[in-house]
């Protein structure tokens, strides 16, 4: 399996390129290090890319796997390890079913107008934000709608990347008040 690396605006992650489909139909998924929030069908890849010293975060992306580390470690010592991994791995799927949570939120709307308004803005996401971020080894999710403000989820490199809040405020929150009038601001969370 050829793995190709590239830097991501967050000098923190890189994203690994990878020939293969890495997360099938299921939806991005995001692991941090010694999370209880991690999905319990974790994936072998995710298990050995955490054992590697340093490693806090795994983003599994459509076909790339970001993967951040600590402030300490360098990319120089870590990064053939990274890729040797994925390369050990690239056999077996590299994840299992998983339930798609950003339709299950959608679902658990109650109020016909919300899920309209909510059906624009994961639109809205899903044609314009998602594949520019996912350009950069990773994703932002949405999480919900409330009051006029949507809530999104920062996920691969542009969870605590450094340029983050710029991009939520100026570039999403602006997009969306100019496509979606109900929406006053963008707020990112976890």
């Amino acid at each position: 399996m050829f793995v190709h690396t590239e830097e991501t605006p967050n000098p923190n992650t890189l994203k690994f390129s990878v020939n293969k489909e890495v997360r099938g139909s299921s939806a991005p998924l995001f692991y941090k290090k010694e999370s209880s929030e991690n999905p319990s069908n974790k994936s072998a890849v995710v298990e050995s890319l955490f054992a590697i010293d340093g490693i806090e975060s795994v983003f599994l992306g459509s076909d790339f796997i970001t993967v951040g580390k600590d402030n300490i470690t360098e990319w120089l010592i870590v990064k053939s390890d990274i890729i040797g991994t994925i390369q050990d791995h690239s056999n077996e799927p590299f994840v299992g079913e998983e339930e798609d949570t950003v339709n299950t939120r959608i679902k658990q709307v109650l109020d016909e107008e919300d899920i309209e308004l909510t059906n624009k803005i994961t639109q809205l996401l899903d044609d314009k934000v998602r594949p520019a971020v996912a350009m950069d080894g990773g994703d932002i999710i949405f999480h919900s709608f409330e009051k006029g403000t949507v809530y999104l989820e920062m996920h691969g490199s542009c969870s605590g990347c450094p340029s983050s809040t710029a991009t939520l405020k100026m570039g999403i929150e602006n997009m969306m008040k100019h496509y979606i009038p109900e929406v006053n601001r963008v707020e990112a969370i976890g």
